[in-house]
């Protein structure tokens, strides 16, 4: 199987198109990967269109290839958001990079009550910038590992109040997983794909390690978001956002 890089921002992938990569993404390929002239890759935007071709040129930061083949994938409808909290140690870095490998559309972290983690403190908004561009940089290289078209956008940090207002928008589903739920969420899904009418997006919302608060849940309800169980264990918050995935992907029948 081959391997997908993506090509710099803006090039345009066409058939008996020469497209070329540069900067970080070249030098990993060639001095790392050994990438070597003649050998068949996939090129991609990252934003729905991959092209396969063969490799023409390699210098030390930059590689050229000659596409054959190109494909565009459409936009995912409705499209699945993992907002997802943070988390102490790379807890939440593994969600995110799982999420991206099950096919998430959009990852949105949230600072809530229980998070260890914080990205509020010393530094402030520095802070959460470099969150989410670590957390983008995670997206790509999973994206990249899964031959994903479209690489996962990693939106600024939502806050409680600004998923209250998302559960209360009818072009919107948004789902909170916890126990508490009396619901599961694949009983759920099941009646959403048989029904006429979909939003445009579905949040999962995944609470950190010690969970949500009482009053996050209340609230959350109380503006119309669902509180659905996965099941009768309790998943890590690195793991239940991939595992809420796969019952949507099933559903979806993006799987």
């Amino acid at each position: 199987m081959a391997n997908l890089y993506y090509a710099e921002r803006g090039a345009a992938l066409a058939v008996a198109a020469f497209v070329a990569a540069g900067g970080e993404e070249a030098r990993h390929a060639v001095r790392v990967s050994r990438l070597r002239v003649g050998e068949r890759i996939l090129l991609g935007d990252g934003a729905g269109t991959i092209g396969g071709g063969v490799v023409v040129r390699t210098d030390r930061d930059r590689f050229a290839v000659e596409l054959d083949e190109v494909r565009t994938e459409p936009e995912a409808n409705p499209r699945v958001t993992l907002v997802q909290a943070l988390a102490k140690g790379d807890r939440d870095e593994r969600a995110v990079e799982q999420a991206t490998e099950f096919g998430v559309d959009r990852v949105v972290p949230w600072q809530a009550a229980r998070s260890v983690s914080r990205w509020d403190g010393g530094g402030g908004a520095e802070k959460a910038a470099k969150g989410v561009a670590k957390w983008a940089r995670i997206a790509r290289e999973a994206s990249k590992q899964s031959l994903r078209a479209r690489v996962p956008e990693v939106g600024a940090p939502i806050s409680s109040e600004e998923l209250r207002a998302a559960a209360s928008d009818p072009d919107r589903a948004v789902i909170a997983l916890h126990p508490r739920g009396e619901r599961t969420l694949s009983d759920w899904a099941a009646g959403f794909a048989a029904g006429t009418s979909r939003p445009a997006e579905i949040l999962l919302v995944v609470g950190p390690e010690g969970g949500f608060s009482d009053a996050e849940l209340d609230a959350l309800e109380s503006s119309g978001a669902e509180i659905l169980v996965l099941g009768t264990t309790v998943l890590r918050t690195s793991s239940a956002g991939p595992a809420g995935l796969a019952v949507l992907n099933v559903a979806l029948g993006r799987w």
